[in-house]
């Protein structure tokens, strides 16, 4: 977006306007001025969540309506690209908190469709993460006091991209059945053979083939490669029925990640995710006890996309010297993170373990206990 796109002055002193949280409006934190999001009309909204075309976006062959030139940065830390709004030329990377100075280029990429508007503010936030790191074992306690006190946490729009499909597959395999004989063996008990009867099982297998369909809607592939994908993947469940066309009002604020994983690169993983699901169809299908597939075979048709944002809120803290990334859910709350260890809090249940050993060997044989003791120790 030109930078113009993404200042929101008060009306009435000029300063500048934020989203606020869970509401419709923008905010001035100077002077409490409310301004309401006009809404977009329902003609435009049902256009603005409707799916794009998987083989138009692939040949980048979508409608210039649908891209944008944004001015975006990288993060020469952890390869994000932020985008950028206003007057900004210097700011911490809010995924992993590296200094970076902005450039002035922009980037032509598809444009967001929709998003999901933050619902938690920052204060709900942070409780929301303190009280995640205070369930953590072993977490030193300098670093939960720090997040307690630290810098404020950053509220970002990630990008992520929802993938559709129907698909109808032919499968060629074999099921396996269970089936059992009984059969007399000879074993020793208490110094005495003995003969036994056990249950040995067996499988017969037959030959199996058939066919299964599934419709997918909306599995979402992480977009940001500045993220550990194990921590972006779990911050679900996501409602996206709470999906709003995409607005830069909403954005007031806040910052918003471009994508870094190519729509090529997402279709990829998504087919991946998604053949999986298929697998687990054909088993069942299959059925029986055991199954073995020999092979698949998958008809791809009424795949499309779309882009979209949802609201993440982040923090980066430093501890010992390298950084560690906690992420909340800005709709559910939802709390993933990467969490440090305390050796000193470590070392200390493992020294208190050994003694509580030592107690209960030395309380049944005292003796016994001294004979291990170093002699400097009696």
């Amino acid at each position: 977006m030109a930078d113009e796109e993404h200042r929101w002055p008060c009306a009435q002193c000029g300063a500048q306007l934020r989203y606020a949280p869970g509401q419709t409006s923008l905010t001035c934190d100077h002077c409490g001025h409310v301004q309401q999001i006009v809404p977009d009309a329902p003609r435009s909204r049902t256009r603005a969540l409707q799916e794009h075309d998987l083989a138009s976006g692939l040949q980048s062959d979508l409608a210039s309506d649908d891209m944008v030139e944004m001015r975006t940065t990288s993060c020469p830390g952890c390869g994000a690209v932020v985008e950028i709004s206003g007057a900004i030329h210097a700011t911490q990377c809010p995924f992993c908190a590296t200094p970076v100075v902005l450039d002035t280029g922009t980037r032509r990429m598809i444009k967001p469709q929709a998003l999901i508007p933050f619902v938690l503010s920052e204060p709900e936030a942070r409780k929301a993460m303190v009280g995640w790191m205070g369930s953590l074992w072993f977490a030193p306690g300098t670093l939960l006091e720090y997040a307690r006190k630290g810098r404020a946490m950053n509220g970002v729009y990630v990008p992520l991209w929802t993938f559709d499909a129907a698909t109808a597959s032919r499968y060629s395999g074999q099921r396996g059945e269970y089936y059992y004989e009984t059969r007399t063996v000879t074993v020793t008990v208490n110094g005495r053979r003995e003969q036994r009867q056990e249950q040995v099982r067996h499988t017969r297998w037959y030959p199996a083939s058939g066919r299964v369909s599934r419709a997918f809607d909306d599995l979402l592939v992480l977009a940001s490669r500045s993220l550990p994908a194990r921590l972006g993947n779990e911050l679900t469940p996501w409602d996206l029925s709470a999906l709003v066309p995409y607005a830069p009002e909403f954005l007031a604020g806040f910052q918003a990640e471009g994508y870094t994983v190519p729509l090529a690169d997402g279709h990829v993983e998504a087919r991946e995710r998604m053949a999986e699901v298929i697998r687990s169809d054909v088993r069942r299908d299959i059925g029986g006890d055991e199954q073995q597939i020999t092979g698949i075979d998958t008809d791809w048709s009424d795949e499309t996309f779309k882009h979209i944002l949802l609201p993440v809120w982040m923090a980066a803290y430093k501890y010992n010297g390298k950084s560690y990334r906690f992420l909340v859910n800005g709709q559910t709350g939802e709390v993933q993170g990467e969490r440090p260890w305390s050796i000193w809090k470590i070392a200390f249940l493992v020294i208190l373990a050994v003694c509580l050993i030592l107690g209960a060997i030395y309380a049944s044989d005292p003796e016994a206990v001294n004979q291990q003791l170093p002699d400097w120790m009696d």
